[in-house]
């Protein structure tokens, strides 16, 4: 490969970059005052580098940058998934910020910096470029989460967020240096290859660590405890991005690094990843119940979700990788909808988040209470919505795997789960009526919501038969 077609396979991602820093100085030059403009710019920048990732040169397979950046069916389908969540998450927050009086212009240009971090992390092929993605999204999240600087709890948020990001990246970091002192190698084919006869127990030690700063990075247990504090303490349309493509992005990130990278050693950390999971969908369920607060509710629900998303993962397999695929495109539509509903909980004194405050929603405002009740039956995975197909697909890749035991344990998890969606659905159809939400949500908050209602109800004649095709060829790619 030359320099030019680096250059030319790696549009998306340098287009992106361009146009940030192009939007940040005319933010910065315009005293900020066309914060809403930008806004839309950036959506608009997202849609152009979207084009060659479905028809240009970012869609064809190559290997860029000396073994460090890959372009192939799995990136393609990750960045589509990723520029649409965040090209909505801009969407979602316009109203909300205009009403909080924190509309600077700052806000959609770090949503860019953070999807450029994600769009590095899922075409990474190397411990290097790895790391340098991860990076690049982590220390965007930590400013937005902190965006509301007049704020205690956001400043809070954002001060843990930092503090416990840069302890798992010293043990991401230390993991990588490790395996690159025991195979000699920082690509991810040079590493398999020298897997086989690589000391395996340096090996796993380094892979141990490397595992613990992913899990910080998608929330899994034992690693989650930012995740609560975090998601409450960040403005609403923040937590929403948060939930949505960096979650996708880190597990996508997730399945290629196990597969391609250590493909050699799957009997070592399997078990691994099987421990983390069942962690993972064990604490979210049984730490959810007692929440008071629907966005630390929304934490718990995504750290067992992302359980759920690992039962793909430690298949090791590319129907598991292809379940994994599937699972985290449609919780991202599921999440997106869930806290545009969330943001629609407002009176005029500011934003409700009790989630006493949707007692008897279903007589003061209908269509919400219904939007509502979809998503959690979703979320909990009642068929023939959406979310039940994102759970039989992960579901089918243990058993196939012969990871008994894990479905036996998600099973377990879901019916748990089951009790605090089904207390938020009997508390907005039951309840007597709290005081009603203020109509005024902004139009494109209502319209995500619907969407996403909408989706997730047809998701069986839609979505789910496209996800399946598409993700079925993107996990191939990693399993050439």
């Amino acid at each position: 490969m030359t320099i030019w077609d680096n250059i030319t396979f790696a549009f998306p991602e340098i287009f992106i970059a361009i146009a940030l820093m192009i939007l940040l100085l005319v933010g910065v030059f315009t005293s900020g005052k066309y914060g809403r403009e930008i806004g839309w710019a950036s959506i608009g920048v997202l849609a152009v580098a979207l084009y060659p990732v479905l028809f240009g040169t970012a869609a064809q397979t190559a290997d860029l940058f000396n073994g460090a950046f890959a372009t192939d069916g799995f990136a393609k389908f990750s960045k589509v998934v990723i520029y649409t969540g965040a090209a909505v998450s801009i969407l979602l927050s316009g109203h909300f910020m205009e009403r909080e009086k924190i509309n600077r212009f700052e806000y959609p240009i770090l949503i860019l910096l953070s999807t450029l971090g994600m769009s590095l992390m899922v075409s990474s092929t190397d411990l290097i470029s790895l790391y340098m993605g991860i990076e690049l999204q982590s220390l965007s999240l930590y400013i937005l989460a902190a965006f509301n600087r007049d704020s205690l709890r956001s400043t809070e948020a954002g001060l843990k967020y930092f503090v416990l990001g840069a302890l798992s990246s010293c043990l991401l970091l230390y993991g990588a240096s490790l395996i690159y002192g025991f195979t000699g190698a920082t690509t991810f084919d040079a590493i398999a290859a020298a897997g086989l006869t690589a000391n395996t127990t340096g090996l796993i030690l380094g892979l141990v660590f490397l595992i613990s700063g992913l899990a910080f990075k998608v929330s899994a247990a034992p690693f989650h405890m930012w995740t609560p504090d975090v998601y409450e303490g960040s403005p609403t349309p923040v937590t929403a991005f948060f939930a949505a493509a960096p979650k996708f992005a880190g597990m996508a990130l997730f399945a290629r690094v196990m597969v391609e990278a250590f493909p050699t050693i799957i009997a070592q950390w399997q078990p691994i990843l099987v421990i983390i999971s069942i962690l993972s969908m064990a604490i979210g369920a049984f730490s959810a119940i007692t929440q008071t607060n629907i966005k630390r509710l929304m934490a718990y629900s995504s750290i067992g979700h992302m359980g759920y998303a690992l039962m793909g993962v430690a298949a090791g397999t590319a129907q598991g990788v292809s379940s994994v695929l599937i699972y985290m495109s449609i919780y991202l539509i599921m999440t997106l909808g869930t806290f545009a509903c969330i943001l629609a909980m407002r009176r005029p004194e500011g934003m409700a988040e009790n989630i006493s405050d949707l007692a008897g929603l279903s007589r003061t405002q209908p269509a919400l209470a219904l939007m509502f009740t979809v998503f959690f039956f979703s979320l909990m995975g009642i068929p023939p919505l959406a979310g039940f197909f994102a759970k039989f697909y992960v579901f089918m890749a243990a058993l196939d795997a012969g990871l008994f035991y894990l479905a036996i344990a998600g099973a377990l998890a879901s019916a748990v789960s089951a009790y605090y969606y089904l207390a938020v659905i009997i508390k907005i159809w039951v309840n007597e009526p709290a005081p009603e939400f203020d109509r005024n949500v902004g139009q494109s908050v209502k319209g995500i919501a619907a969407l996403a209602t909408l989706l997730m109800v047809i998701g069986i004649f839609t979505i789910v038969p496209m996800l399946t095709g598409y993700a079925e060829t993107a996990a191939g790619a990693l399993f050439r």
